[in-house]
């Protein structure tokens, strides 16, 4: 496994519930998980909250920002994305 991706799991957050494309739900769970989800999933290309989000997982694995302000961006994303389930901590 690349380094890269190793680090990115270690940059966990309380779980964000989204669903995808077919209706699963998914809880995301990191920094690493929030930014494929932007990249790969993403049922929107373009909006100021989907920049946002994406810009906060850069910040956040560069050690700019805590994985929470990550996470909070990944929300307000999947709100706007209507996507969002609901979030919650295990």
């Amino acid at each position: 496994m690349c380094r890269a991706l190793m680090r990115m799991r270690k940059f966990s957050f309380p779980f964000v519930t989204v669903t995808d494309q077919f209706g699963e739900v998914k809880n995301i769970g990191s920094v690493g998980e929030a930014a494929v989800w932007l990249v790969a999933h993403w049922p929107i290309t373009s909006s100021e909250k989907l920049t946002a989000a994406k810009q906060a997982c850069l910040d956040a694995l560069d050690g700019k920002v805590a994985s929470t302000t990550c996470r909070d961006a990944f929300v307000e994303a999947a709100k706007e994305a209507r996507i969002y389930v609901t979030h919650k901590q295990h």
